[in-house]
């Protein structure tokens, strides 16, 4: 194999690592009455360089 073509797989590889979105997980779980102004949430996210991950829950309490 030639320098050049090593060059050129090098280049490749880096061009496609850069491009390449890491994956990002979301969930979530509504179980709130969409007519619920303001539902109760819970919300978190933890990034760990490579991956994340984002969850949100709502939910509606019951009215007495």
């Amino acid at each position: 194999m030639t320098d050049r073509r090593k060059l050129a797989i090098a280049a490749l590889a880096v061009v496609t690592i850069v491009a390449v979105r890491h994956p990002t997980p979301n969930i979530r779980l509504l179980t709130h009455d969409v007519g619920d102004t303001q539902p109760h949430r819970v919300q978190a996210a933890i990034d760990l360089g490579l991956m994340g991950f984002s969850v949100l829950y709502t939910w509606t309490a019951r009215r007495t």
